[in-house]
């Protein structure tokens, strides 16, 4: 089937935005949102998520806008040829360095827990040629399986969070502002970044989305991106109830805490387990990132039914990753401090103001014809 026409059902484009923004946000957000925002870090996830549901509407606006259309092509429609090209060019750029960051970050995952002699570029070039594979299979295929894995890394999670309630501290959550409401923000312009303002680039795949009946895609889109503030609101508090004071000065919180499970030594190392469901997660969003791309990339170059570049762009993406840092502070300091503006300034505002030109230009239309009606009655 090609590409163009490939179509996935509402419910397993929700399942696909689930994972995309559960991915590798579980295991990533806690310990710097703690670290920014202290014990009011549940507010700056709040707070950001207000943001981040107003993000949501715009992108399901464009889609029922431009309903039939692509969001290359429906982009052309709004900024005209040579204006839209930019603004995609930009976008495929971000998109570029988004997937690499992740699969950056799997790698210094699992180097510095689980397989500390094993080389990063090792792991990064592993989980591009599975991504890879994954892609070359097409959306729905996507689709089917990640609903299968998305429900095994939410299971896992469930079962995480019911062994580690006897450990859990309430009492740490307290004092909720000690320092005040610099904190709470920083922490809120931090998570903004990630994954909230990545709700944005979602557009590019709910034309995919077969919206057989009306409100089904919207219906389950709300309620994935519930589910998602939910789970990272359980991860925060879970951090700071387990971990206390000492949550800032632990890099990945949700699994050194996975450590302290210990059931009469019959269940015990679950932290495997859940490293490995982590891995899942960021697996699943590096596959649908790298979809995004090769989808973008196929419509600029006029190739829509042709999967010829998924190696090559993937085999970019890797070489991006391997080398677009020099050390993991730099990475940090990217994806804390320049990553929530550079994604702003390249996607959110363009996506945004082309939700605020389609609904002036229909605006317009509807007035035109009011107009015109309201003559027909005069003569």
């Amino acid at each position: 089937m090609e590409q163009s026409k490939e179509i996935v059902s509402d419910h397993q484009m929700a399942f696909i935005f689930l994972c995309y923004m559960v991915g590798s946000a579980l295991v990533n957000i806690p310990s710097p949102l703690i670290t920014n925002a202290e014990n009011g870090a549940w507010i700056s996830l709040l707070l950001t998520s207000i943001v981040g549901f107003g993000i949501l509407i715009v992108i399901l606006y464009l889609n029922k806008a431009h309903r039939g259309s692509t969001f290359f092509e429906y982009t052309k429609k709004v900024y005209g040829k040579w204006l839209s090209y930019v603004v995609i060019g930009l976008i495929l750029m971000l998109l570029v360095i988004m997937v690499s960051n992740i699969i950056l970050d799997v790698g210094m995952f699992l180097h510095n827990t689980v397989m500390r002699a094993t080389p990063l570029y090792i792991v990064q070039g592993f989980i591009f040629l599975v991504a890879a594979l994954t892609i070359f299979c097409g959306i729905e295929v996507i689709g089917r399986m990640f609903t299968m894995l998305i429900l095994f890394v939410m299971a896992v999670y469930g079962v995480f969070l019911l062994m580690i309630v006897p450990v859990i501290e309430p009492q740490y959550i307290l004092p909720l502002t000690p320092d005040g409401w610099k904190p709470i923000l920083h922490g809120a312009y931090f998570v903004f970044g990630f994954p909230y303002s990545e709700v944005i680039l979602f557009a590019i795949l709910l034309p995919f989305a077969r919206q057989k009946e009306a409100g089904t895609l919207r219906r389950g889109m709300i309620v994935a991106y519930i589910l998602t503030t939910l789970l990272l609101l359980t991860a925060v508090f879970i951090s700071i109830m387990v971990l206390g004071p000492i949550g800032t000065k632990v890099k990945y919180s949700l699994f050194y805490i996975s450590t302290l499970i210990d059931v009469q030594d019959i269940l015990t190392r679950i932290e495997a387990v859940m490293a490995m469901s982590w891995i899942i997660g960021s697996y699943m969003k590096a596959t649908i990132v790298l979809y995004m791309i090769h989808t973008l990339f196929n419509e600029m170059v006029g190739e829509k039914s042709t999967r010829i570049f998924v190696f090559p762009i993937s085999f970019l993406c890797l070489l991006m990753s391997v080398t677009l840092y020099e050390h993991e502070l730099e990475f940090a300091d990217h994806v804390g401090v320049i990553w929530p503006l550079f994604i702003t300034i390249v996607a959110v505002i363009p996506i945004t103001l082309m939700a605020l030109i389609t609904m002036i230009k229909k605006w317009r239309k509807r007035k035109k014809r009011s107009k015109e009606e309201s003559k027909e009655l005069d003569i």
